[in-house]
């Protein structure tokens, strides 16, 4: 059970017909949580982050055959789960409205999804990551929660590194001055 498939393997299970739906199904259990933990930290909410996560898996069961297999499996798959949760926050705003206008709108929904014995420092980690443009979010997240190369993270939002190394640095700025201000 606890044995990952690797990606040729699981590539020629998705190629292949009669392997296609136990492809896909361990496609899901390897790569679900990862891809619903990256897509929660953009979008907040748990209900959103499933309809994206969903939303995912359908781009990715429809679009298999044009992974090329020239990088990564998983940086492909981060791709699509980005573009899924911009799009379902895009969704969310007004016609006019910037997705970046959503943070107070965030800020409540991880406020409320919160468990009450939550540590008081990781919730204030939390709000100082939702007070970041959007961008600066994804480099940060991408880079610190996923642990991904900056070459990685510039092939799943199409940014240039330096671009990427910018926003990183920006946002470790801002969080930590939005925790000084916001602890005792």
């Amino acid at each position: 059970m606890g044995h990952e498939t690797d990606q040729d393997e699981l590539l020629h299970m998705l190629s292949n017909p009669q392997q296609r739906e136990e492809g896909f199904r361990l496609l899901t259990r390897q790569y679900g949580d990862m891809l619903y933990w990256h897509i929660r930290r953009i979008v907040v909410g748990h209900d959103d982050a499933e309809d994206a996560l969903q939303e995912t898996f359908i781009k990715i069961f429809s679009s298999i055959g044009s992974f090329r297999g020239d990088g990564k499996l998983s940086t492909w798959l981060y791709s699509i789960a980005t573009r899924e949760a911009l799009t379902l926050l895009r969704r969310q705003t007004h016609l006019f409205q910037s997705i970046d206008a959503l943070a107070p709108t965030l800020t409540s929904k991880m406020q409320a999804e919160t468990p009450l014995d939550s540590d008081a420092a990781e919730v204030t980690f939390q709000e100082a990551l939702l007070t970041l443009p959007t961008q600066q979010r994804i480099a940060f997240n991408l880079r610190y929660y996923d642990e991904l190369s900056y070459d990685e993270i510039a092939h799943i939002t199409g940014k240039n590194v330096g671009t990427l190394k910018a926003n990183y640095h920006l946002a470790t700025e801002k969080i930590k001055t939005y925790i000084k201000q916001h602890t005792r």
